[in-house]
């Protein structure tokens, strides 16, 4: 879904440096930078329109042992081994203008949405010292802000994916599948339409709980020098078996999101991160 594909954007980058510990390489406590590059994705999901932007942003890392900066969130890591983590983390996305999407024109804008909630991480096995498989089970309450801040539900993303941080010529490599479900409240805000915005053309709709897509992700990364790295991601998206496909705004069965990028590294710490 558009709310979390910025974010994807900026997990890739960030998970280099997750892979680069995996792989057991020692990483500063803490980064400063600049992450930049373009992202093209579906408006929402289902959606026949789409939304591409070059984003140029600054990016802070900072692997404490109990507040943390990386990888694909920003919160407090709560409990830490070697084969579980558990932690509350936060992330964002970029807005998406209704008046740019056919079918909901004269309707509310999807506004910036903050995610945030507790996630447990597990690693299922280790194939060899720089590859795991994982299994991560976050649960996210889902904020718009959009002139004020309201709430608009909870998102259920179970995710088993694959990392590798030592392929050929040092490329990292991840890949996922994920199934997203959200409640009622979360799929209203992207398939409902209230009785006084419905038209000729799209009727009023009350969305229900359930799955919003199944996805299945690839990214991958390098080094080109030590202050500087590359990424890109792709995501394909199934929409079929949706709990909302009867919905008006619900126009395609699939979508696929793309981004590049680049990390450059500006200052960072002499000390290292313990873990």
């Amino acid at each position: 879904m558009n709310f979390s594909t910025v974010a994807a954007w900026v997990v890739v980058a960030s998970a280099l440096s997750a892979q680069a510990q995996e792989a057991g390489q020692a990483l500063p406590l803490w980064e400063l930078g600049i992450v930049g590059g373009a992202v093209s994705t579906p408006a929402y999901p289902a959606s026949t329109e789409r939304v591409s932007r070059a984003l140029a942003l600054p990016i802070f890392f900072y692997r404490g042992e109990v507040l943390r900066a990386d990888r694909d969130s920003v919160g407090a890591r709560l409990v830490h081994t070697r084969d579980y983590d558990f932690d509350v983390g936060f992330s964002a996305s970029l807005p998406s203008s209704s008046s740019d999407i056919a079918v909901r024109r004269g309707m509310p804008d999807l506004g910036t949405l903050v995610e945030f909630g507790p996630r447990l991480k597990l690693t299922l096995a280790r194939p060899s010292r720089s590859s795991r498989l994982r299994l991560e089970l976050p649960v996210r309450a889902v904020l718009e802000v959009n002139g004020g801040v309201r709430g608009q539900g909870l998102a259920f993303e179970p995710e088993l994916g694959y990392e590798s941080a030592a392929l050929r010529d040092g490329w990292r490599l991840s890949a996922s599948g994920s199934l997203v479900l959200g409640d009622r409240q979360l799929n209203q805000y992207f398939y409902g339409v209230s009785p006084e915005l419905a038209t000729a053309g799209r009727s009023a709709y009350e969305a229900r709980a359930g799955l919003l897509a199944t996805r299945l992700a690839a990214s991958a990364s390098k080094d080109q020098t030590p202050h500087l790295r590359v990424f890109g991601f792709v995501r394909h998206e199934s929409y079929g078996g949706s709990a909302n496909s009867a919905s008006p705004l619900f126009l395609r069965s699939n979508g696929t999101s793309v981004g590049v990028g680049l990390i450059w590294t500006l200052v960072h710490s002499e000390r290292r991160a313990a873990d």
